[in-house]
């Protein structure tokens, strides 16, 4: 199995250096093209790359392409690419807001997953959604969740309204979870601790949480009913939230995300 990925940035490094390290690909090297020159001599240092910046010269001879460019390059590279793919290649889309038709009408590709991978899968735990076009069979849609789950997981959606919805809740999850965390830190620097001290307390304090979440078949609600108990110290922050409304606006922003992916998706 031939793999190619088209972009070197972040996300795309990231599932490069997930597959290439994995048992998938068999003796072959991962394929990476990007057009950035400190990148390409960078990546060519790399024992299991084969970099390039010529698009003839590995994108034809591609089983599966992975599309991890910013959505605003897709026209120019659409129109470069489409003479030289073939009925054949399987093409999976990291790109947010880009819809499986606007890729099949751009493009002219048949076989098309679209996919929204989230930050953490650069440390191994991310979460990547994915649907695929009508074109796509049983056996290449196993042979794509291989593939991303070494990043981390990965979930399969029915329809590409799941992929803008996850966006706003694993695509831009991290992001929220980083907003909590820096108002905790923010807190406990004005209580007077350390820069360190602060950093131990909110980041032990988030990932004990969340084990004892994934250890457990407790809900979140559960678990704040154990912690906070009637007139105690917990129950007075559960209540300022509560009064302040912060539920609500933590899914407004999920929503917000939700709607933004919907609409660049009608931008394309």
């Amino acid at each position: 199995m031939k793999v190619l990925v088209i972009g070197a940035g972040n996300m795309g490094l990231t599932y490069s250096e997930g597959m290439a390290k994995s048992s998938f690909l068999g003796k072959q090297n991962l394929k990476i093209y990007d057009t950035d020159p400190n990148k390409i001599t960078k990546l060519s240092k790399e024992p299991h790359f084969d970099v390039y910046d010529n698009l003839e010269a590995c994108l034809p001879k591609a089983d599966i392409v992975f599309l991890a460019v910013k959505p605003y390059h897709i026209e120019d590279l659409f129109k470069t690419m489409a003479p030289q793919i073939n009925d054949q290649q399987l093409f999976v889309s990291l790109m947010a807001g880009v819809t499986i038709d606007t890729i099949k009408d751009q493009l002219g590709a048949k076989k098309v997953v679209r996919a929204m991978p989230n930050l953490p899968a650069k440390v191994g735990k991310g979460v990547t959604s994915y649907t695929e076009s009508e074109d796509v069979s049983k056996v290449e849609l196993i042979m794509v969740r291989n593939l991303l789950d070494t990043t981390g997981t990965s979930i399969h959606v029915d329809t590409e309204n799941f992929i803008d919805a996850s966006t706003g809740i694993s695509g831009s999850g991290p992001a929220y979870v980083f907003y909590f965390m820096q108002s905790m830190l923010d807190a406990a620097l004005k209580m007077g601790f350390s820069d360190y001290d602060s950093k131990v307390l909110v980041s032990n304090t988030f990932e004990g949480a969340i084990e004892l979440f994934n250890q457990s078949n407790i809900s979140p609600e559960t678990w704040i009913n154990r912690v906070a108990s009637k007139g105690g110290t917990t129950q007075a922050a559960i209540d300022s939230m509560d009064d302040n409304n912060v539920k609500q606006l933590i899914q407004d922003a999920a929503y917000a995300a939700f709607d933004r992916a919907i609409e660049l998706g009608k931008e394309k």
